[in-house]
């Protein structure tokens, strides 16, 4: 019997749950397990890392029978587009504030898309700035600085 992978996208999804569970499972083993009544900090973690393991089996499985996609080859530019937006607001929220960071986050991370449009990026900015401005500097009173120093 010759098996054939169909779904190509579900069977290495399958085997990342797999690999992540195992990962899990293994870390936790350190940990004291405690019982279900008095759950140790190992508890939770190693019955997650069996679940996701199992979880991605079945996953891996169902990829032999069902049909599906072909993957598509691996999008560098949003990977490291969006890494370099998230590194520069860690870096540059307190240098050049929040206000300016939070500018720089939208625009690179708007960059990765192919469909760059500065108009559309500019009102987004703008309403994603305020809103940010509003829920953490002024609801959770978060001690960010608005302006460079």
């Amino acid at each position: 019997m010759k098996l054939k992978i169909k779904n190509q996208e579900n069977f290495w999804s399958g085997l990342m749950f797999i690999g992540f569970g195992i990962i899990t499972t293994v870390i936790a083993r350190d940990y004291p397990m405690g019982s279900a009544i008095r759950m140790g900090p190992g508890y939770f973690p190693m019955y997650l890392g069996v679940i996701t393991a199992i979880l991605g089996a079945i996953i891996t499985l169902t990829s032999l029978k069902t049909d599906g996609k072909k993957i598509k080859p691996f999008a560098w530019r949003p990977m490291v587009l969006l890494s370099l937006a998230f590194g520069f607001f860690a870096w540059a929220i307190n240098i050049i504030g929040f206000f300016l960071a939070m500018l720089g986050l939208v625009f690179l991370s708007a960059l990765a898309n192919k469909e760059f449009n500065f108009k559309e990026i500019t009102i987004l900015s703008i309403v994603l700035i305020v809103g940010c401005w509003a829920l953490f500097i002024v609801g959770l009173k978060l001690p960010f600085p608005l302006w460079w120093r």
